[in-house]
């Protein structure tokens, strides 16, 4: 296997641990409040999340550069702040991936949530519990499949990720050229046979990932 194919792997490895531990982080909150509102806004805030599930990944790319760029809000405010601006590094490349994949994360642990009900947490506060006891201390632990789910969609879908990658990282070699983006490169110069083993290597990790993810299910049924 070629250098270039080695620094594609790590860098894909490495933007999708991040990526998946900023997930967990962000998309904790927003699940808890989704699952527990009944505010009006709450229609508005599940279709922003779920917005990567419908849009093709270069309208994201598209919008995420514009915002990002030079002349974008976030631009202008990482300019003013001495930090430059975020396309084409790799900190560009885990905030479109953040935001890329958070239906992936958000909805399971949001579906976690909402399975654990409103009478674990009512025992809780008739013991006096406060709210951040309650969450920690039931809500967290009965939801705990949903973050393993949540945990391994977001790492898969970051490896996965190519059209949004593409636009906001660009194809800087040992920067930004994550796996996806490599394999597009081998087949342009028609290297198919590189192209193949990274290519068969994804289906591998594909396989196993929706594996593990099936297999929970059928072992948990087969235990009741």
């Amino acid at each position: 296997m070629e250098a270039s194919s080695l620094s594609a792997i790590w860098l894909t490895l490495k933007l999708a641990s991040l990526v998946t531990v900023l997930l967990l982080l962000v998309g904790t909150p927003i699940a808890w409040w989704l699952s527990r509102t009944s505010s009006r806004w709450k229609g508005a805030v599940g279709a922003v999340v779920a917005l990567p599930l419908v849009l093709p990944p270069t309208v994201i790319g598209f919008y995420l550069l514009l915002f990002m760029g030079p002349h974008g809000p976030v631009g202008k405010i990482t300019q003013a702040l001495g930090w430059g601006v975020l396309p084409f590094s790799f900190t560009g490349l885990v905030v479109a991936s953040v935001f890329y994949s958070l239906p992936f994360v958000v909805q399971p642990i949001q579906n976690a949530f909402e399975a654990v009900g409103e009478r674990p947490l009512e025992v809780a506060a008739s013991l006096r519990a406060s709210p951040w006891d309650a969450f920690f201390s039931i809500a967290l632990p009965l939801a705990r499949p949903g973050f393993v789910t949540a945990a391994i969609l977001g790492f898969a879908h970051t490896v996965g990720e190519f059209g949004v990658v593409l636009m906001i990282g660009g194809n800087i070699p040992g920067k930004t050229q994550v796996l996806s983006v490599q394999i597009y490169d081998y087949v342009e110069a028609m290297e198919y046979g590189q192209a193949h083993i990274l290519a068969a290597g994804m289906v591998i990790f594909s396989f196993l990932v929706l594996l593990a993810l099936y297999g929970r299910r059928a072992y948990k049924g087969w235990s009741r």
